[in-house]
């Protein structure tokens, strides 16, 4: 068996997204899954159009699991220059992650490092990389300079987008991997330090094999959790001779 890490985890982490669970299913999911979930996003901006908010987060908390307003909720109080409302809505809910993106609005980098830098002191800082416009293609030296700077103004990990469909950023449109993408950034990016949004089974797939049981995986639907964690760890066929190599065969 491959040499999981335990929680709580800074590495192998796994990221769930959920898009409007009940609070019954969240209690339902994480009565199996909890063990194995390491973060929470609240998707986009679902969070202000779910009701019982309070006492959905608060479930979650009761297992000890972060969790965080999708970056989209971020940008749209930005864009209507509420960034100091946004701070005091995390405030309120006792939300300690924060994500930071610039999917749907145009920011300039200098000032979006900026806003990184001041959520650190109110938590932990999670910042996406890569566009939601499919027509945006960033090249490999941009991603590895937007991904340093921003390691650089605080964020603990950076994600690299690829939208709840996995079909945008460090993916073709059939959610193919952009290979020689993912190959130059990690070149100059510590992979502990990335979180690889991967919500299709071959895209998990995929940076297990390059990287091990232990790879950042995100917008993971809660279905797909342990299915997930098995496969992490050889327990599903497509991994299951991943780790054989050092068995030896009596």
């Amino acid at each position: 068996m491959p040499d999981r890490n335990q929680k709580p985890r800074t590495c192998g982490i796994t990221m769930v997204m959920d898009k409007g669970l009940s609070i019954n299913e969240v209690h339902n999911f994480l009565s199996i899954a909890h063990p194995h979930v390491d973060i929470v996003k609240l998707g986009f901006g679902t969070s202000f159009v779910t009701p019982n908010l309070r006492e959905k987060i608060e479930v979650y908390q009761s297992y000890n699991i972060p969790l965080y307003f999708g970056g989209t909720l971020f940008e749209a109080f930005l864009v209507r220059n509420q960034f100091e409302d946004y701070i005091a809505i995390c405030k309120d809910y006792n939300i300690n992650y924060l994500e930071v993106s610039d999917g749907s609005v145009t920011i300039p980098h200098t000032e979006k490092c900026g806003y990184i830098e001041k959520l650190t002191k109110y938590g932990t800082v999670l910042s996406e990389v890569g566009s939601k416009d499919t027509e945006h293609i960033i090249p490999p030296y941009k991603w590895i300079e937007l991904m340093r700077a921003e390691l650089e103004a605080g964020s603990t990990y950076v994600i690299a987008e690829a939208r709840e469909a996995g079909n945008v950023g460090i993916y073709r449109g059939s959610g193919e991997v952009r290979e020689g993408l993912v190959q130059e950034i990690l070149t100059q990016i510590p992979s502990e330090k990335i979180l690889w949004e991967a919500p299709q089974k071959m895209q998990q797939l995929y940076f297990l094999e390059l990287l091990g049981c232990n790879v950042n995986l995100g917008n993971i639907a809660p279905s797909e959790v342990i299915p997930l964690e098995a496969m992490r760890i050889g327990l599903r066929g497509d991994t299951f001779h991943l780790f054989l190599n050092n068995v030896t065969a009596k």
